[in-house]
């Protein structure tokens, strides 16, 4: 069940390639949101869902490594990137999600869903909606956890307790300005996100992609964030699925996993990237690249040809 990766490849950050299509796809609520579609238009088809404070950038890495062989989607959760913020909460993430399968893929057409922490959360927040009952053929979960974020985060090094977790709920909920990238800002966010041996092209890019996140939207999902629990939504995830965790991630730490991987009807692998921190996608690109692409092999292009 667990792979312990030792030493996943660490490629340079790359630059996405040339946007396919690139459109507004509205939810159930009229919210548009940006959808991009990388590579042709006849390939297995990924769903790549970015966490907070990020965007469709933050999957640059996997974006460029697969765009030629695979049909890849990405799009921005609301306040992210280009699309705007309205309404928050976990049945709006389901909601988004809901929207672009049906904008994306024919029906009964399958693809393989990855997200990365609240993307992760987001296809857990979904599992039960009928779009994600039919186009998920396998999901992969990076750097995540269902519930009791702030009770298990690690950012602060003091002893599990309700101190620590007001301090983390205060941070999640914090109003501050972030600034400009600055060689302090990166620091700390290397700190808090990322593992010893994220490079400083993964640091820059990673600091890039969070400072230009509005605090409008990093406040009112760091609020949705402090309070989630979706551990329903995981015992009903029925696709087979892959989950990640880095040994050094402080905002969802490995615990989250293991809870996750002893609740899924149907998790195939746990796998342990040592020394990742929390930007997994980003550090350790080759790795997420290949857990993709042997989903898309097992659940995809095999099962095709068994049909």
């Amino acid at each position: 069940m667990s792979t312990d990766h030792r030493n996943p490849r660490r490629a340079p950050e790359p630059a996405a390639p040339s946007t396919l299509t690139s459109r507004k796809v509205r939810s159930a609520d009229g919210t548009p949101l940006h959808v991009e579609v990388h590579g042709p238009s006849d390939a297995p088809t990924v769903v790549l869902a970015h966490g907070w404070t990020c965007s469709t950038r933050f999957w640059a890495a996997q974006i460029a490594a697969l765009s030629h062989e695979m049909r890849v989607v990405a799009y921005d959760q609301r306040g992210h990137g280009r699309t705007p913020l309205a309404r928050v909460g976990t049945d709006v993430l389901a909601d988004d999600l809901e929207a672009v399968l049906r904008a994306v893929l024919a029906p009964g057409q399958r693809a393989v869903l990855a997200g990365h922490s609240m993307g992760a959360m987001t296809i857990m927040a979904a599992a039960e909606r009928p779009a994600v009952v039919e186009h998920a053929a396998a999901a992969l979960l990076c750097s995540t956890g269902a519930s009791h974020l702030a009770e298990e985060s690690l950012v602060f090094p003091l002893r599990r307790g309700p101190l620590r977790s007001r301090l983390t709920v205060a941070v999640l909920g914090s109003r501050a300005p972030l600034g400009p990238v600055t060689p302090l800002s990166k620091r700390l966010l290397r700190y808090a996100t990322m593992g010893r041996a994220a490079t400083r092209t993964q640091i820059g890019a990673c600091a890039r992609i969070v400072h230009a996140c509005p605090r409008a939207t990093r406040v009112a999902w760091g609020g949705v964030l402090a309070e989630l629990d979706l551990t329903d939504g995981v015992r009903k995830l029925a696709a087979p699925t892959v989950v990640v965790t880095g040994t050094a991630d402080r905002l969802s730490p490995p615990v989250h996993a293991h809870r996750m991987v002893a609740h899924l009807p149907d998790c195939r692998e746990l796998v342990v990237l040592p020394g990742a921190g929390h930007m997994t996608p980003v550090e350790t690109p080759d790795a997420i690249t290949a857990k993709l692409r042997e989903l898309v092999a097992a659940h995809l292009v095999e099962g095709e040809e068994a049909a």
